[in-house]
């Protein structure tokens, strides 16, 4: 059945998604008037199975959940962890140890009926001592805490006291931990009050030898230090074109010294009109290990700003339209720079910060 000439079809679909999203906020209403489960106290040792919840599809956000993911399994070492989130998880997380089953929810949930079923069912097939919601403002992720058979469930509501002791409590990446750490305090295990840990794609000595020769392919003073840019960001998040290529010639002329390379996005567009060396790929950790082999990262707040931050290479991310106490990356040598708060030479002052 294809409607596509009128749009009737699209129409449909939008009106089932429509009526999906209601269904689940309508859920969410009754997960949010019921009562959290949980227990007084919890045995660190017997702690064995783990479910992290983040039903969402986007790179990026995926990546966010790296740090609780991090944070389980260091406090928690005789457990395994089941993910109940998108279809790029089992990439992201392939060099996770101990990650023993991942429950994907498709993306399109009308052209893939069974398999989002299967997925809900998959849900309820396992018990867990501790189950953790990893954004607030899920209505899915919120139901599928209500579902799974969790003994202790931290769902991730707001905690006014750690908002007032941690500044960057906001971050999405970062709440879940401080969240979790309160909540187990509550069952007996201390906050060792220790920094969050930092998105992480655990790239292996493979990948990155790997992605050294990749980039080596590329630039043409291989004992020079590179700079990697990513021009692309969607809708309002996207700098323009004239935005880009004022800023690419400045950077050609302020560090002449560097290697100057463009990783290309998906839709295998260049906002400086490809004019620096580029790569294409559609492996992110392929896209990752290129990366962690660069002095820096440039790019606008996106997936692949936060593919970089876990990649461990210092980013700059430019922000316009979205919170970066929300999204900035954190990793160590890393920026977060409101661009329309700043002059070109404030944003070049803060590069040199990085690569001098």
């Amino acid at each position: 059945m294809r409607w596509k000439s009128d749009g009737r079809m699209t129409t449909f679909k939008k009106k089932i998604n429509a009526v999906r999203g209601s269904v689940f906020k309508n859920l969410a209403k009754i997960v949010l008037s019921s009562d959290h489960q949980n227990v007084d106290t919890i045995n660190k040792a017997k702690v064995r199975r783990v479910l992290v919840v983040r039903p969402n599809h986007r790179l990026g956000n995926q990546l966010l959940m790296t740090p609780v993911v991090q944070e389980v399994l260091d406090t928690f070492p005789g457990c395994t962890v089941d993910l109940f989130t998108g279809k790029v998880s089992p990439i992201l997380f392939r060099n996770y140890e101990r990650i023993e089953r991942i429950i994907r929810i498709p993306r399109k949930p009308f052209d893939e009926l069974l398999k989002y079923i299967k997925a809900w069912l998959l849900l309820r097939s396992k018990s867990y001592d501790l189950a953790i919601n990893v954004s607030r403002g899920s209505s899915s992720g919120r139901l599928a805490m209500k579902l799974s058979r969790a003994t202790c469930k931290v769902f991730g509501d707001p905690v006014e006291t750690l908002a007032r002791e941690h500044k960057d409590y906001r971050h999405i990446a970062k709440y879940p931990v401080y969240n979790l750490r309160h909540a187990l305090s509550k069952m007996g295990i201390a906050d060792a009050n220790i920094a969050i840990p930092p998105l992480n794609i655990k790239l292996d000595a493979e990948e990155l030898a790997s992605g050294k020769k990749i980039l080596d392919s590329l630039i043409e003073n291989k004992e020079a230090k590179t700079i990697c840019l990513y021009t692309f960001a969607t809708g309002t998040k996207c700098y323009s074109e004239e935005w880009w290529l004022g800023f690419y010639e400045r950077l050609k002329t302020q560090y002449p010294q560097f290697n100057i390379f463009e990783i290309l996005p998906v839709e295998n567009v260049s906002m400086i009109g490809f004019k620096a060396p580029f790569f294409y790929s559609k492996d992110v950790r392929e896209m990752a290990a290129i990366i962690a082999n660069a002095a820096v990262f440039i790019g606008a707040d996106c997936g692949v700003m936060h593919l970089a931050s876990a990649a461990g290479t210092p980013t700059i991310g430019f922000f316009s339209v979205t919170d970066p106490e929300t999204y900035g990356p954190y990793n160590a040598g890393s920026k977060a720079l409101i661009t329309s708060q700043l002059t070109q030479d404030d944003i070049f002052n803060a590069i040199n910060k990085v690569l001098c």
